[in-house]
């Protein structure tokens, strides 16, 4: 068996974002995730929300659901 490559499980996530919760990310901000991702769930939702122009307080449902999903990339 070979390993995942990072990136294209991060490149899988982010279109997994943009199809099922709406965060459809520019290619730059999709490019630095990719390249440099935080190390934790909590940090990679709230680099998606800032890349979004978001304020996640303002979000918490929504912000949790995104922690959620990277959570899941991310350990699964």
């Amino acid at each position: 068996m070979t390993p995942r490559d990072p990136e294209a499980g991060i490149q899988e996530l982010l279109h997994e974002l943009c199809v099922d919760l709406g965060f459809c990310l520019p290619p730059h901000a999709q490019r630095r995730l990719r390249e440099a991702p935080p190390a934790d769930a909590d940090g990679f939702a709230d680099a998606v929300f800032a890349a979004e122009g978001m304020d996640p307080g303002r979000h918490p449902r929504l912000w949790h659901q995104v922690r959620e999903r990277v959570g899941r990339h991310l350990h699964g």
